[in-house]
Parts: structure tokens; C-alpha cells; sequence
């Protein structure tokens, strides 16, 4: 067997679709259900309002993730599947100039047109529509929209992400509630821009300090117009 048959790499881009809904999930959990949590604990002296909204928060939020996903999503898998139908007709009336087509790819990448005409040839020999798609359209398995995947990775991750700061805030007494959210949401925060990062490749650090800083942002925001509207109340 060859070391080229042997040799077989796992590349981080190809986590990119659960990866992204998974963050953005657990960090729009935390962030928006913590911030409620404040701006309700900022506006009034009850832990029973602050819970209340924080579990209303939490259903509602994971509901809205998975339905904006799976619309977002699919209407990306509607637009590859559009552009896949098209390039599939192209080919059936016109395999010539697809195949002109792919070969300015290929020059254009730094071949020599001879053997960009080859490596076309063969290419489309062996799956012409998945040649197209990927070299044309840019549409490969690794990156490919799955509407399903998203939606339920979005909703899993944003129910685990609220879990956290209404545990805090369940355990927490109420005169010490703002303060233990706050703290543990920001925690909470930075561990997960570091879990995200080291999933995908990408700097600890950078990742972190940009979800702990817009996190804080958020709930800073957020509790200052529970104070603001509670006071007028």
C-alpha cells in the first residue's frame, strides 16, 4: 500500500458547521439569560421575578435558536441545491464548455492549461457534478448546510448555556444574586471562548478575551436599564 493511500489527515474546517452553532448557542444562553436575569434582579428585590423570567428566557431562547438555524441553514442547503441543479443541466447540454470551464479554474490556480485540460478530464470522467460543485461552486461534504444539525445543535447548546447562570442564581442568596451571576456568567464565558478556540484551531486567548469582553458589554447594558426602568417604576 502507498504512503499516499496510508497517509489520511483530519482537518478542523471540517467541524465548521457544528462548531458554529454550537458556540453561538451555549454564548447567546449565557449571555442573554444572564443579562435578563440582572436587568429583572437590578429592576426589583424578588428572586421569584428574576427566575421566573430566566426560565422564560430559557425555553423561549432555545426555541428561537433552533428556528432561526434550521430557517438560516436551509435556506443556505435551498441555494446549493438550486446552484447543483443548474450545474447538473449545464453539464448534460454542454459537457464541452463546463469542461472549458473548469480548466480556467485550473489555470487560473497556476497550471499549465495542457494539463489543467487533464487533470479536468479526469476529473469530470470519474464525478463531473462533484468536480463543479466543488471547484466552481465552492460546495464540498465538509461545509455542506445541514439545517437539521444546526437546529439542534443551536437549541442543545443555548438551554445548556442559560443552565448555568439559573443555577447560580437558584443557589445564590438574592442580596448576593447580581454579583454571583455576573461573576460566574463571565467564567462561564471565557471557558467557553477557550473550548471553542481549541476546538477549531484557533487562538485560546484572542477567543476568549472577545466573548468574555462583549459578554460583559451585554450584561453591563442590560442591568443598567433594569436599574434605569426600576427606579422609574
Amino acid at each position: 500500500m502507498t504512503r499516499l493511500k496510508l497517509h489520511r489527515e483530519s482537518h478542523l474546517v471540517s467541524r465548521i458547521g457544528w462548531l458554529r452553532a454550537a458556540v453561538l448557542g451555549a454564548n447567546d444562553g449565557i449571555v442573554s439569560t444572564a443579562s435578563l436575569v440582572l436587568g429583572v434582579a437590578a429592576a426589583s428585590s424578588g428572586k421569584g421575578e428574576a427566575m421566573l423570567a430566566g426560565m422564560a428566557a430559557l425555553a423561549a431562547g432555545a426555541m428561537s435558536m433552533a428556528a432561526g438555524e434550521y430557517v438560516s441553514v436551509s435556506s443556505q442547503s435551498d441555494t446549493e441545491k438550486a446552484d447543483l441543479a443548474r450545474e447538473t443541466l449545464e453539464l448534460s447540454t454542454d459537457a464541452e464548455a463546463e469542461k472549458d470551464e473548469l480548466t480556467g479554474i485550473y489555470v487560473a490556480r497556476g497550471l499549465d492549461e495542457p494539463l489543467a485540460r487533464q487533470v479536468a478530464e479526469q476529473l469530470m470522467a470519474k464525478d463531473a457534478l462533484g468536480a463543479h460543485a466543488r471547484d466552481e461552486l465552492g460546495i464540498s461534504d465538509m461545509t455542506t448546510a445541514r439545517p437539521i444539525q444546526a437546529a439542534l445543535t443551536s437549541a442543545a447548546t443555548f438551554a445548556v448555556g442559560a443552565a448555568a447562570p439559573m443555577l447560580v442564581l437558584a443557589l445564590t442568596p438574592m442580596a448576593w444574586a447580581s454579583a454571583a451571576v455576573s461573576a460566574s456568567s463571565l467564567l462561564f464565558l471565557a471557558l467557553l471562548g477557550a473550548v471553542g478556540a481549541r476546538a477549531g484551531g484557533a487562538s485560546v486567548w484572542r477567543a476568549t478575551l472577545r466573548v468574555t469582553f462583549w459578554g460583559a458589554l451585554a450584561m453591563a447594558v442590560t442591568a443598567g436599564v433594569g436599574m434605569l426602568f426600576g427606579a422609574v417604576i
